[in-house]
């Protein structure tokens, strides 16, 4: 979709209805976006839906490995001109580049946090010894079993519906609890939930959650109108927080499945501080860092609300991020970019010398 706008805009979406709801919230964006950025007509949205091995396996996430089973198929239609646009669950992306393509845009992050569903709302704390509490996530096994190694950790495999259906099932497929992400509860509206939110600086999640990335072909992420859209629909605090803790899973060469977690987060004077740790598979080892640093903007949302830039997308990512805007909004979040890979730097080194290699698959 390069130069002038086509009639239609194509957007790749793995098929699960979580994937096609939030890439719908993000078609709303673009269009409102293009039409901000001068297009006209604004061009009608094509949701292109894409079968990832991921979604056809039924193996479990840590015997798949989790590098990019659910991010080749979509990569390979945008190359292939099959969608002008890509959307991603960013967590599910490995950390390094993919060549011709750039993710140019990270809209405004949902809630990052886990969360403990019950029939009845009981607390991961309260529930009885022995209850059977569903995840497919090595991390989160790590973490019900650090908190609660008296309960049956299940490996399950599944979209949201179908995870939520286990806790009401009869038999041996009946759960008594699962561990879902907050931002795919929220974005299938799903308010019916009765959850315990997991807190990030006891309970931190997997890299990226809650972040979604927008991804484009290289000649597509500059002197365009979808690259002037894309630029506006970034949220140039959310990517630089997603940047910082991808930048940990990267340093210790760790795939999407690792046994680990990370948050970051910025504060109304511009210090980020990020958080990670690494666990055991049985939940009996932690090893965990954090570091706070200033960027030398303040509040980077905040100074990229003072003007647009020139337009060009904002191509972002781990660990090596580069911002391709200009004027304030490139100043802020390239400052912010410049923050999250020190801090990402400075939280592997700790990690790495507290043994960190020992828990993460991978780690030299």
């Amino acid at each position: 979709m390069s130069g002038q706008p086509t009639a239609v805009l194509r957007i790749g979406t793995r098929g699960s209805a979580l994937a096609v709801a939030q890439t719908m919230q993000v078609a709303d964006r673009l269009r409102a976006a293009l039409t901000d950025a001068g297009a006209d007509p604004a061009p009608e949205i094509e949701i292109v839906r894409i079968t990832t091995h991921g979604d056809t396996s039924r193996a479990s996430l840590s015997s798949l490995g989790g590098t990019g089973v659910f991010a080749t198929a979509l990569r390979d239609a945008l190359r292939a001109g099959e969608c002008d646009v890509i959307v991603h669950s960013f967590k599910d992306l490995p950390t390094a580049p993919s060549p011709g393509l750039v993710i140019a845009a990270v809209p405004a992050r949902e809630d990052a946090r886990d969360l403990i569903v019950t029939r009845d709302d009981t607390r991961l704390e309260d529930l009885p010894a022995g209850a059977r509490v569903g995840t497919g996530s090595p991390r989160r096994i790590a973490q019900v079993r650090a908190m609660r190694p008296d309960l049956d950790v299940v490996d399950i495999r599944g979209n949201v519906d179908s995870r939520l259906a286990r806790l009401d099932s009869t038999g041996g497929d009946r759960l008594d609890a699962v561990v879902l992400a907050a931002a795919g509860i929220a974005r299938l509206g799903r308010t019916d939930v009765a959850a315990q939110p997991m807190p990030l600086d006891a309970w931190p999640t997997a890299p990226a959650q809650g972040a979604l990335a927008i991804e484009v072909r290289e000649a597509d992420a500059t002197g365009s109108a979808l690259a002037a859209a894309l630029a506006r629909v970034n949220d140039p605090a959310s990517a630089a927080a997603a940047a910082a803790e991808r930048g940990v899973l990267a340093g210790l060469e760790a795939g999407c499945s690792a046994p680990l977690g990370a948050t970051a987060a910025f504060d109304e004077n511009g210090a980020l501080t990020l958080a990670a740790a690494a666990y055991s598979l049985d939940g009996t080892r932690r090893v965990a860092a954090s570091v706070t640093i200033l960027a030398a903007a303040a509040n980077p949302n905040a100074a990229a609300a003072a003007g647009p830039g020139d337009g060009a997308a904002s191509p972002v990512g781990a660990p090596a991020d580069t911002i391709a805007t200009a004027g304030t909004r490139a100043s802020a979040a390239t400052s912010a970019t410049a923050a999250a890979a020190d801090a990402a730097r400075e939280v592997v080194a700790r990690m790495l010398a507290d043994g960190a290699a020992d828990l993460v698959p991978g780690t030299a």
